[in-house]
């Protein structure tokens, strides 16, 4: 990587544009920048979700997830390449099949909250949502990997089946909706 982040301001972005990895620049208000944009968000509260106190193996779960989030936003940053495999969507099943083995089942909507760590999961799933609708506005007009838009769904519903479960693990229930409650 060298000293590819020596200088943080180049002033190339002043006129509204952002150069892309194969060189081109494109309108920082682009479908692909945005998808970057939230990704980079979804990212971002992972992370703050990692400042939790958490399991060893959620742990690991989450800062791998944090490395394929950031393949992910370089694969739209450089268009035509292919950095999360075909495997990737697939280790979410396996996690979430893992994690939700152990969970009620719901019958129930439930809403975010509970332990603030779950409020984080559900929060970085709500952000997620927002990613997976960013890269298919995207793919609607450029030609993109399938594997980005499977990830990001995949990777939604685990983190709703985490919120579950890190709730469980503490001992406090899912926060059910009471339809009509104020009413």
């Amino acid at each position: 990587m060298g000293h590819r982040l020596s200088k943080i301001y180049t002033r190339t972005g002043d006129t509204g544009t952002t150069g892309l990895g194969d060189g081109s620049r494109t309108s920082k208000n682009s479908l692909r920048i945005t998808a970057i944009g939230d990704i980079d968000e979804t990212n971002t509260v992972v992370g703050l979700l990692l400042c939790e106190t958490l399991s060893p193996d959620l742990r690991e779960l989450l800062i791998g997830i944090q490395h394929d989030l950031f393949d992910l936003g370089g694969e739209l940053a450089i268009p035509g390449s292919a950095l999360l495999g075909a495997n990737q969507p697939g280790r979410l099943e396996a996690a979430i099949d893992h994690y939700n083995a152990t969970l009620a089942p719901l019958k129930e909507f439930i809403l975010p909250g509970g332990t603030r760590t779950a409020a984080l999961a559900h929060q970085a799933r709500a952000i997620c949502r927002r990613a997976e609708r960013a890269i298919v506005a995207l793919g609607q007009t450029e030609t993109i990997s399938d594997n980005g838009r499977q990830y990001l769904n995949r990777l939604s519903d685990l983190l709703f089946v985490l919120a579950r479960h890190v709730n469980q693990q503490a001992g406090c229930g899912d926060v059910l909706w009471q339809k009509g409650k104020n009413t």
